[in-house]
């Protein structure tokens, strides 16, 4: 294999730029979408303004642009490897002496590289920004949503709370930690760490606070041990017990979790073993991390897959159809992997056999398909 570091950085320079351009076209046409959606959401809350929904939007590009950039990679290297073969650079190359597999060597690190950028940095700060997202819909555009927000490590759980309202309700938050001095006999109980609870009114107002170093859930109610009650005047009481009724069981709190894309890749292996030691499934966790470590190399299949669907030489015909076969191979590739997550989440399959199926199945049917062309 010949290497020529001049075309492998000019090839590499195209594909970068053609991989960007796509995403951030890509990126804007989705966000575009779902902030259509999110708008027509909220013309049905008259105290939601038109400040909300454009927030949500802007804080979800960056976990949209993850979701999108396998898609970006694919369709922006058909791009440039298409405008490389059309100009007959790549024909020029290969008479020269260099094989496909020297000037795909600057793509496939660029490929790689923005896979690992991705998973490193983009995705911490896509974390951050969807749970603040998430926390804005739950709060201003859903109707009786769901019972928890899990983002940032924090459980966020609401229920309804009747005590000092009819209409009220009740907000907690707290780390979720292990039960201590479990009764096998008994109902398994669950608890929050640094538990928080606001008191609100049916019209969001704030009605009391309770901060607990712990609370406990027992049958069909909240135990706050060593509670500092603080009341609408913000002065404290003294420490006491404080029972608060709930509908909530720990069964309901499992299924309640929000999606693992509000924690970020330094994140999920600590809150991973949280939830474990807390007796809870971390199932959609894991596959969640073990996607994160495949998206270097499902990069590096997209990369390859655009090649072997659009160097072919023009004079052989079939350019369009080559390149329409690729694009559809990127969405089975996608559809699989949806697929193959489903079976994870499910038990089906083992978790790492899961994430990591479809991208080493992409990444050889990449593989056999350039060796077929290039190597006959």
């Amino acid at each position: 294999m010949t290497l020529t570091p001049t075309l492998t950085l000019y090839v590499a320079r195209g594909f970068l730029a053609a991989t960007m351009i796509m995403l951030a076209a890509l990126t804007g046409l989705v966000a575009l979408f779902d902030f259509l959606e999110l708008l027509r959401r909220a013309a049905s809350r008259p105290d939601v303004g038109f400040d909300i929904p454009a927030t949500i939007a802007a804080l979800r590009l960056p976990f949209v642009s993850l979701q999108i950039l396998p898609f970006s990679i694919l369709l922006g290297g058909i791009v440039a490897f298409w405008r490389l073969t059309r100009s007959s650079e790549l024909i020029v190359a290969r008479a020269a002496g260099v094989s496909a597999w020297g000037f795909l060597t600057g793509p496939c690190a660029v490929a790689m590289l923005i896979g690992i950028i991705a998973v490193t940095g983009v995705s911490p700060l896509s974390s951050m920004m969807l749970a603040r997202a998430e926390r804005l819909d739950q709060t201003f555009l859903r109707t009786g949503g769901g019972l928890s927000s899990l983002a940032g490590g924090r459980l966020w759980l609401r229920q309804a709370d009747h005590e000092l309202d009819p209409q009220g309700v009740a907000v907690l938050a707290g780390r979720p930690a292990a039960a201590r001095d479990r009764d096998p006999r008994r109902l398994p109980r669950f608890e929050l760490q640094d538990a928080t609870v606001w008191r609100l009114s049916g019209a969001d107002t704030a009605l009391a606070r309770i901060e607990a170093p712990r609370a406990r859930l027992e049958d069909g109610r909240w135990v706050l041990d060593d509670a500092v009650a603080f009341g609408a005047d913000r002065r404290p009481a003294p420490p006491r017990q404080i029972l608060l009724p709930t509908e909530l069981t720990p069964g309901r709190i499992e299924d309640s979790f929000a999606s693992p894309e509000t924690l970020g890749f330094w994140s999920l292996p600590g809150f991973i073993a949280v939830l474990e030691e807390a007796g809870f499934s971390a199932v959609r966790h894991r596959i969640q991390f073990q996607s994160l470590l495949a998206l270097p190399v499902l990069a590096l299949a997209m990369s390859l897959l655009a090649a072997g669907f659009s160097m072919r030489h023009n004079r052989r015909g079939g350019v369009a159809q080559m390149i329409a076969a690729g694009v559809a191979a990127g969405f089975a590739l996608f559809v699989v992997d949806r697929v193959a997550d489903e079976f994870g989440e499910a038990g089906s399959l083992p978790v790492v056999l899961a994430a990591w199926a479809p991208t080493v199945a992409g990444l050889l049917l990449a593989l056999a398909l350039l060796l077929h062309l290039e190597d006959g």
